[in-house]
């Protein structure tokens, strides 16, 4: 049997998507596998590819799909999460079907300013917002996870009172 499904859905799927596919298949995707798509696909941001490549992850090659290609294929996604801006809600894609849906806001990296050194620290601090919200969405919901969070929490027996 297959994990259930994620989807990860933003406007271009060319930053904040990609980064929460890559993060929540790293920490877990044994459980999940995330998918990510956009209502108009666009190119990958490269200043997002660095930042996520400064985190260990190269999303490089990643295509970048439309979420209507995503809903035509049948698929089932036990989760749709949308991680459009606030600002950007109502253009933020809906996908149709039964599933659970979440939004996620973060800010649109291709809408950071300043200098390249700005944006590019801009942009790590909205990918470690993401990685944080994965996390603490993989510690909800995945067993191995939770069960690990549980053991951690046990007192080990050379901690007991004497």
């Amino acid at each position: 049997m297959s994990n259930p499904k994620i989807l990860f859905i933003c406007v271009h799927n060319s930053a904040r998507s990609q980064m929460a596919e890559a993060f929540l298949n790293d920490i877990c995707g044994a459980e999940f596998e995330a998918q990510s798509a956009g209502l108009e696909p666009g190119t990958l941001n490269p200043l997002v590819v660095e930042v996520m490549r400064e985190a260990g992850f190269d999303i490089s090659k990643n295509k970048t799909q439309a979420v209507f290609d995503i809903f035509k294929s049948g698929q089932l996604f036990a989760y749709v999460v949308t991680v459009c801006s606030e600002a950007e809600a109502s253009g933020c894609p809906i996908f149709p079907g039964p599933t659970q849906r979440l939004h996620w806001p973060f800010p649109d990296p291709s809408r950071v300013e300043g200098t390249r050194e700005e944006k590019l620290e801009k942009i790590r601090q909205i990918r470690n917002a993401i990685q944080a919200r994965v996390e603490q969405f993989c510690a909800e919901n995945c067993t191995r996870l939770t069960e690990l969070g549980r053991s951690l929490r046990r007192p080990q027996s050379s901690d007991q009172p004497r």
